[in-house]
């Protein structure tokens, strides 16, 4: 195998990751489970490869790496063969990167504030005060893009991929109202149309929606 992925299947990040590898027709990898509830990722093995024992973690003969942006990024520089969902323009990918940031630092944590207290510390509900930061997270989405079918231009991108992980899952938990956010709705339709987010996506998807059911009162 070339490239080893060590993966959680509900998991939006590893989610992301999965849609690049279909994005880049990459069929040489292999997947290994991490069970975070009984704490494979604090084991020895795993922390020498990742001290931050974070999923996805990637395996690339002997190079490492992880954060699902940072992988994205790196499957694309080595395994595609243009630029075109990750442009080497400067300020067409300041705009994906800055995408990428809004994914980690707004929507990713709304969705793990989220729902974090409800799988893995025994509450019933979600706070209504955590569902306003997913909201606020929908409008932040919707303005970007007023202009434009894809969240960094007119064109497919990583972007694109790592934030619908995000997104789709906040819409489990949350619904996108379609008439406060009709840009939303329309590229969320988008991209649940392209092949990689058929099969790197969804699987993954329907796993977290049958878990946060089992957990809601």
């Amino acid at each position: 195998m070339v490239l080893t992925l060590y993966k959680l299947d509900a998991s939006p990040p590893v989610r992301a990751t999965y849609m690049v590898i279909q994005a880049l027709n990459i069929s040489d990898v292999e997947y290994i489970d991490v069970n975070l509830l009984e704490y494979e990722h604090l084991k020895e093995d795993f922390l020498k490869l990742n001290p931050q024992h974070t999923i996805p973690t990637l395996k690339d003969k002997d190079f490492v790496i992880w954060d699902s942006h940072a992988i994205a990024g790196y499957l694309v520089n080595v395994y595609a063969g243009n630029d075109s969902l990750y442009p080497i323009e400067p300020k067409q990918r300041a705009i994906v990167d800055q995408r990428l940031h809004f994914d980690s630092g707004i929507l990713f944590p709304a969705l793990r504030g989220t729902v974090e207290p409800v799988l893995f510390w025994g509450e019933k509900a979600f706070k209504s005060e955590n569902l306003e930061k997913i909201s606020k997270a929908y409008g932040f989405a919707e303005k970007f893009l007023a202009d434009s079918p894809w969240l960094a231009g007119d064109a497919v991108t990583i972007a694109d991929i790592c934030c619908v992980a995000t997104i789709s899952t906040l819409n489990e938990v949350l619904s996108i109202d379609k008439v406060t956010y009709p840009n939303l709705t329309a590229w969320m339709e988008r991209c649940s149309e392209e092949d990689f987010y058929k099969k790197g996506n969804v699987p993954g998807l329907n796993i977290f929606r049958q878990l946060i059911k089992s957990k809601i009162l």
